[in-house]
């Protein structure tokens, strides 16, 4: 196919200016958050004081951490379409077995921490193991099925031995074995850096795989397991690999939510746990660089703040056809999410590039006149009732 030599530089001239801005904006929103510690702004509906104080930090914390755990689940749901029930199993391994390390073993956080990680990456490495045979005999509902059933039996084992666990309780921090500036409110801006490395850590790694060889293999799977066979490939190795450093990922997150909490809660056990990530992901577009850190922190956002709304006076005092569905957050959630799924089907990372083809998509009926479409030029190969578009219009696939 012949190309205009000027359709090939602006080609060329786009590519650059879209990696220039692809490897700018990491460093742009890594600033932003740097900075936040030391603003004073306030956002009145958002946060309820300023930005600096231990409030808002706690929950900007848990914004980063939720984006963090997002990015790790959407390395199974985006990158190899494995949708699991069971991922809340590995941040209560972190959480869990860092704090029992600390409370009976008697061990430093650091020497705990690495202990939850280690156990979460080799109970991941053998429920994997099971679980994705499970894909290659019943599928990938298969696969949700088993991840689920992991998942409840370890949630039945916190919330049935109160001893060890804490039982609905859940267990609190052993502060004696936590160094001191991870302890007390004024100490809160420390939990927001140690949230924020966590979020840089996850995203640098599974950024940077998702970006090699290893990234297109993912996706060579996830399309055609069949295919990426013929091609030399084995799936079950890559699926088994994503699954062991997703769980590993959530045990680490694990253990930075037993600090920012400063406690471990049953409710990381719980398959609402895993479907609150699910949801975070969907949210913000699944299979995407930001779009599982935006999903996780808008979540988070969300979900505390209808919390407070619904307890408000101002919702107290509304008809009871207005007050029940505004008194519980996850009506108001899931009525958001549907309408995001079907307004936005690719997610909120999605959302530039359908206005950006919104956009030239009335240039081009601008440039038509009012008779608009040109479904009538059969001769030139253009469907009934669709605009004309040029090669350089059109996506590498459909040239």
């Amino acid at each position: 196919m012949n190309i205009p030599m000027t359709i090939r530089a602006n080609l060329r001239t786009n590519l650059r200016t879209s990696l220039r801005v692809k490897h700018l904006i990491p460093v742009a929103v890594l600033a932003l958050l740097l900075s936040l510690p030391y603003s004073t702004l306030r956002i009145p509906g958002v946060l309820d004081g300023a930005v600096n104080t231990p409030g808002s930090l706690q929950l900007l914390a848990l914004c980063l951490l939720f984006a963090g755990l997002a990015v790790g689940y959407d390395l199974l749901f985006g990158r190899l379409g494995l949708m699991s029930f069971g991922h809340a199993l590995y941040v209560a391994l972190g959480a869990y077995g860092a704090e029992l390390a600390m409370k009976n073993l008697h061990l430093p956080l650091a020497a705990a921490a690495l202990l939850a990680i280690v156990i979460g990456a080799a109970v991941a490495a053998v429920l994997g193991v099971i679980s994705l045979k499970g894909v290659g005999k019943l599928g990938t509902v298969g696969f949700a099925m088993v991840t689920l059933a992991f998942a409840q039996a370890g949630s039945i084992l916190v919330g049935r031995d109160p001893r060890t666990t804490g039982g609905e309780e859940g267990l609190p921090l052993s502060t004696e074995k936590v160094p001191a500036a991870f302890v007390g409110v004024v100490n809160t801006v420390n939990l927001y850096w140690l949230a924020l490395a966590y979020l840089v850590l996850v995203c640098a790694v599974v950024w940077a795989l998702v970006a090699g060889p290893v990234g297109r293999s993912w996706q060579a799977v996830r399309d055609n397991e069949r295919r990426a066979e013929v091609l030399g490939l084995n799936p079950f190795r890559y699926q088994l690999g994503a699954f062991v450093l997703a769980g590993t990922l959530g045990a680490a997150g694990g253990v930075v939510h037993l600090l920012v909490t400063a406690g471990a809660t049953p409710e990381t056990t719980t398959s609402d746990f895993t479907l609150a990530l699910l949801v975070m992901v969907v949210l913000g577009g699944s299979g995407t660089r930001w779009g599982p850190v935006l999903g996780g922190v808008l979540y988070t956002l969300l979900d505390h703040r209808l919390g407070a709304l619904a307890t408000s006076d101002s919702v107290a005092g509304l008809p009871t056809a207005l007050r029940v569905p505004l008194s519980q957050p996850l009506v108001l959630l899931g009525a958001l999410f549907v309408i995001v799924v079907h307004a936005v089907p690719g997610g909120l990372a999605a959302l530039p590039r359908r206005l950006g083809a919104l956009r030239s998509g009335l240039r081009r009926g601008r440039r038509t006149g009012p008779g608009g479409e040109r479904g009538e030029q059969h001769g030139l190969g253009v469907v009934e009732g669709e605009p004309h578009r040029s090669h350089a219009d059109r996506v590498p696939s459909e040239l």
